[in-house]
């Protein structure tokens, strides 16, 4: 009944607006529903988001921080971060780390006719549910690379418009990618100060413009041995303390800290695919694909996905952090990236801390380009 009510405010908010002039609309704080007690308010809300803990209920709660300004604030206040809920909320989710705690299950669907990837979380353990949506990718093929569009919106790839979330590009062979990001490094920082920003979208930063934020590469073939691909991902703006107990990544400390100045990247913007090595060197997360065993008796490579994979491909991976830069510890045996096969069209990809949903799609689109250098 609240939820009901709460949707029945929103919509008659959005009439109000738009016979008030902006004047007037600040003069009453934002909105009639602006001066309700912020106790009962509070509490209000509070049971909303733990009661609407999963999708599509969670769309409630998105809608109570569209009501006006106050709702918006205390909304900010109850909602955590998704390396501490597990949860998806706002758009903005998308490029915040994932949960600590746990992989987050999400699955992939391409459309081979389009070159068209649609990423969805898991509602369900059952990927016949639908799921929600989260981002979509579309493959460009250029005369020298290739380019994975990412956007907010299922239908739009557009770089002008404001659901540009960031690209995928390869070079001519297919074996080295790079990760831009649709928002610069620096805005983490700058949105910090305004919060209630953050909620809407990412409006701050112009949407064409690309920031480098991580690099794929995958080792050449050279024998023509038959096996599993050997990947690596360097992660710019996540140092490899972040993985350590009590380590927070950047992005994170700029969000528990909003009012803070320190530019959210970690390394160099202008940081080259080829300086793996340098990116070690200057504590930057370097993420490796797990090695697979060899089964006798099935005379394949396999690696444990725990049930989440079901069809043998070469695309198949799980990605931990790399332990080059010191003793290996139980950190480095938590895998924080997984992508399989489970249809012919359809594949898994699980994440965690201290990569984003983003970044973990990226990571994942570069896996269906088609390189014979490397198989």
């Amino acid at each position: 009944m609240a939820i009901k009510c709460i949707a029945r405010l929103r919509s008659r908010r959005v009439v109000q607006d738009q016979l008030q002039t902006p004047n007037e609309v600040e003069a009453e704080g934002g909105c009639c529903w602006a001066n309700l007690p912020q106790e009962l308010l509070w509490e209000v809300l509070l049971r909303i988001e733990e009661s609407e803990s999963i999708w599509p209920q969670r769309k409630h709660v998105v809608a109570c921080a569209g009501v006006c300004r106050s709702w918006r604030f205390i909304i900010q206040q109850i909602v955590k971060l998704p390396q501490l809920s597990g949860k998806l909320t706002f758009p903005i989710s998308v490029k915040q780390p994932g949960p600590k705690d746990s992989l987050l299950q999400c699955f992939i669907k391409r459309n081979r006719s389009t070159q068209t990837y649609y990423l969805y979380l898991g509602l369900t353990n059952s990927l016949s549910d639908g799921g929600k949506f989260l981002l979509a990718a579309r493959k460009c093929r250029r005369p020298t690379c290739t380019d994975y569009i990412i956007s907010l919106l299922a239908e739009d790839f557009s770089k002008g418009t404001n659901t540009y979330a960031g690209r995928l590009r390869s070079n001519f062979l297919g074996t080295k990618f790079t990760v831009f990001d649709g928002q610069s490094p620096q805005a983490g920082a700058k949105m910090g100060k305004s919060r209630s920003s953050r909620l809407a979208n990412l409006r701050q930063v112009s949407p064409s413009s690309n920031y480098p934020m991580a690099h794929i590469s995958y080792e050449l073939n050279m024998l023509g041995s038959r096996g599993p691909r050997r990947m690596q991902c360097n992660m710019n703006t996540i140092p490899a303390t972040s993985i350590a107990p009590g380590g927070l990544d950047p992005t994170t400390q700029a969000e528990l800290n909003p009012y803070q100045s320190t530019p959210t990247s970690f390394l160099s913007k202008s940081a080259s695919m080829e300086n793996s090595v340098s990116d070690q060197k200057n504590g930057g997360l370097v993420l490796i694909n797990k090695a697979p065993r060899w089964h006798e008796q099935l005379q394949c490579w396999c690696l444990n996905f725990h049930g989440r994979v079901t069809i043998a491909s070469v695309k198949n991976f799980q990605l931990v952090a790399s332990p080059e830069n010191g003793p290996a510890g139980p950190e480095h045996e938590k895998i924080i990236l997984q992508f399989g096969k489970v249809g012919k069209d359809l594949f898994t990809m699980d994440y965690r801390y201290p990569i984003s949903v983003f970044q973990a799609f990226a990571i994942c689109l570069s896996s269906f380009e088609t390189r014979i250098a490397c198989e």
